[in-house]
């Protein structure tokens, strides 16, 4: 999203009135902080609410990409994109088009690498944190059943002690 300082030279920002300043506000919140201060002026009193619902159709921010993007924001996105197409191009000097093809197949490789590290240390931290539940499980267990044998525990670890018949204890 556009932010009044990108949009706007100082000299300007310091002219804008407060309705130039209100639509700056609402399109750096995105288009439901727009439909928002349409239904409270609804609320309010209708026509302000028509009003805003006017203006949104008219300046296409009801409709259009997401409000905030000035023509010059869509110009940079645009221009950035032809850029991008342009360096993907030959220019015609082999040298320079044979090392930026090997440059950018190195830089190509060093990322699936280093993904492949992230891979492989967020799957032994995961091992390492499971390891360590088991443990802290196998520990608890050992301390509950020490505690649990005790003199007259109540555990079925003697023979006289179990249920004469399955089902019942």
């Amino acid at each position: 999203m556009s932010t009044w300082s990108a949009t706007y030279p100082a000299d300007d920002r310091l002219r804008r009135s407060w309705l130039g300043r209100a639509e700056d506000w609402l399109d750096a919140r995105g288009r439901w902080a727009w439909i928002a201060a349409m239904v409270a002026g609804f609320v309010v009193f209708w026509p302000i609410g028509l009003a805003l619902l006017a203006y949104m159709i008219w300046s296409k921010r009801m409709f259009s990409g997401p409000c905030g993007w000035s023509r010059n924001d869509r110009h940079m996105h645009r221009s950035r994109m032809q850029a991008q197409a342009r360096a993907m191009r030959p220019s015609g000097n082999t040298a320079f088009d044979a090392y930026k093809a090997d440059t950018i197949e190195r830089l190509v490789r060093e990322q699936e690498e280093f993904e492949a590290f992230l891979a492989r240390l967020r799957a032994s931290k995961d091992k390492a944190e499971f390891d360590q539940y088991l443990d802290e499980r196998a520990r608890a267990a050992r301390e509950a059943g020490a505690a649990d044998e005790g003199p007259g525990s109540g555990t079925f670890g003697r023979e006289g002690d179990r249920p004469s018949a399955p089902g019942r204890y």
